[in-house]
């Protein structure tokens, strides 16, 4: 007899305008690794957000059935009682803080006073650390490890809750491959250990790696349950479940018309750490893009793809910025963001959530925040109808989920937001658009979409920068890569060159060389 840890049971769910979640049915074997697929706003995370608590009961209608009895949780902390423990893509951590500090915050470790334990506290922190393989003293803060460790610090900090059903919602959507390769073995290593996890991810080499199960959600309702007990299923299997087609080519073909024209030239820029004044993170870097080419950057975690990015945007980021920026030939002195603007380059961040998007406003207002001069009558009053009317067209044209532009970012799928973002800058009408990390956190389907408008883009006659950590994508979509390491570009090859093994070996043996070749 099959012994299920878990069974949800016609679980639904209704927001204004939307049902999230429709009647879904889902079964997770004690023991097992259980992946959780489907596109932006199938409704993965609702259903997680159901099973934690993060939605109290009363809220949806269905049950929950764990370790054999009927859940009713009204918060968080009852699902963690008995040892479910959800960890978000967006990271629950207090930089400011330690990393002690933060796994047992609001589960202090206290003595029969009443009083924190320091003693037990950083103890068990070091214990609960080792487990996961954090080689770090727990006094250290959060704010001075990088993101691969602040993962590791939100696992150990499930591990002090006595964890039995770990959930995992896009765990390695900012993680490098050599991070991500560890965060799954370990894992492996809990199941082996007799632990239970689902995890969500758009990253399907990963499912087929690590998941002994994988049920495939679409517009809110549960299509099939794949058993993977070999580890060899067909990612196209998968993605026919998600997106109910077959998907033949996940990148879009491109007629390739570049111009010898340079658009864009950045030449020596270096650019310091906008704290530490002394540390340099960008070294003396000169790249050009011609018009109508896809370019991409690669390179490891830190390499300083996305800081160059940013303070070529404006000097958003950085201290001590020094060398030269031209577009279309002629040097330009970009003294703040709306003057980047004004000169035709956009940024659209990698970090959507915190700096790319108003999550508290509107599709409407978002979509046109970046040019609002554009929908403003000459007194400088915006036109409430014609910004509507931008905002529906945008939306449509990225088929964007959504029942009005008058919802709120916040209540969008990561892949609506992303196109969203990507709204607000086509509005823009740049000439020069950064990406970066393009399609970190959503499906194949939403990514083709993307790849699509940057290829209208680029037969437009415009350049697009694409920095991204998936080496696929970039061998896919791109004319030219660069590969970034320690702040130096440390390698340029073609595209129909390029292979993932030779652009890993430049970045390797630009180590052994000191960070340049």
């Amino acid at each position: 007899m099959e012994d299920y840890i878990l069974e949800m049971k016609n679980i639904t769910k209704l927001y204004p305008g939307v049902k999230a979640l429709d009647n879904v049915n889902l079964k997770v074997q004690r023991g097992e690794i259980h992946a959780l697929v489907g596109e932006n706003g199938a409704g993965k995370s609702t259903l997680m957000n159901v099973l934690s608590g993060t939605i109290p009961y009363g809220q949806y209608t269905g049950d929950i059935v764990y370790n054999g009895e009927i859940c009713k949780f009204n918060n968080i902390h009852d699902s963690e009682k008995l040892g479910i423990v959800i960890i978000h893509q967006e990271l629950a951590l207090i930089p400011e803080m330690t990393i002690a500090e933060n796994m047992f915050l609001g589960n202090e470790r206290k003595n029969k006073f009443g009083k924190i334990n320091w003693n037990e506290t950083y103890q068990q922190a070091s214990e609960n650390m080792k487990r996961v393989g954090l080689k770090e003293q727990s006094s250290v803060l959060i704010k001075d490890i990088g993101t691969g460790k602040q993962q590791l610090v939100e696992i150990a900090k499930a591990l002090s809750k006595n964890v039995k059903l770990l959930i995992l919602d896009e765990p390695t959507s900012s993680l490098n491959e050599e991070d991500s390769q560890m965060l799954l073995d370990m894992l492996i290593g809990f199941k082996n250990e007799g632990m239970t996890a689902i995890i969500i991810t758009h990253k399907l080499n990963e499912v087929a790696y690590v998941a002994d199960k994988i049920t495939v959600v679409r517009d809110g309702s549960t299509i099939e349950t794949m058993d993977n007990a070999d580890h060899n299923i067909d990612e196209e299997r998968i993605i026919k479940g998600m997106v109910g087609r077959e998907l033949s080519n996940r990148y879009p073909e491109r007629e390739h018309h570049i111009s010898e024209e340079v658009l864009f030239e950045a030449k020596n820029w270096t650019v310091y750490h906008p704290i530490y004044t002394e540390k340099r993170i960008v070294n003396n870097v000169s790249f050009k893009v011609h018009k109508g080419e896809i370019v991409g950057f690669s390179g490891l975690q830190g390499a300083g793809r996305t800081e160059m990015a940013m303070s070529l945007f404006g000097k958003s980021y950085g201290s001590h910025i020094s060398g030269q920026e031209f577009i279309n030939g002629k040097e330009v002195h970009l003294k703040d963001v709306r003057d980047a603007i004004d000169n035709g380059l956009a940024y659209a961040t990698e970090d959507r959530k915190t700096n790319g998007l108003i999550l508290s406003d509107t599709i409407a207002k978002n979509t046109t925040m970046a040019r609002m001069e554009k929908i403003a009558n000459k007194q400088g009053i915006i036109d409430i109808a014609k910004e509507n009317k931008i905002a529906e067209d945008y939306a449509k044209a990225m088929k964007t989920k959504t029942p009005s532009v008058q919802q709120n970012v916040g209540n969008l799928s990561g892949g609506n937001q992303q196109k969203v973002l990507l709204s607000k800058w086509m509005f823009a009408e740049p000439n020069v658009l950064f990406l970066d990390e393009p399609s970190r956190g959503i499906d194949v389907g939403a990514k083709y979409e993307i790849y699509c408008i940057m290829n209208d883009m680029v037969k437009e006659g415009k350049t697009v920068v694409m920095i991204s950590s998936e080496l696929p994508e970039l061998l896919g979509m791109c004319d030219r890569i660069y590969i970034m390491n320690e702040g130096n570009i440390v390698g340029e090859m073609d595209a129909k060159d390029a292979t993932q093994e030779k652009i890993m070996s430049a970045i390797l043996s630009s180590k052994d060389k000191g960070g340049s070749i």
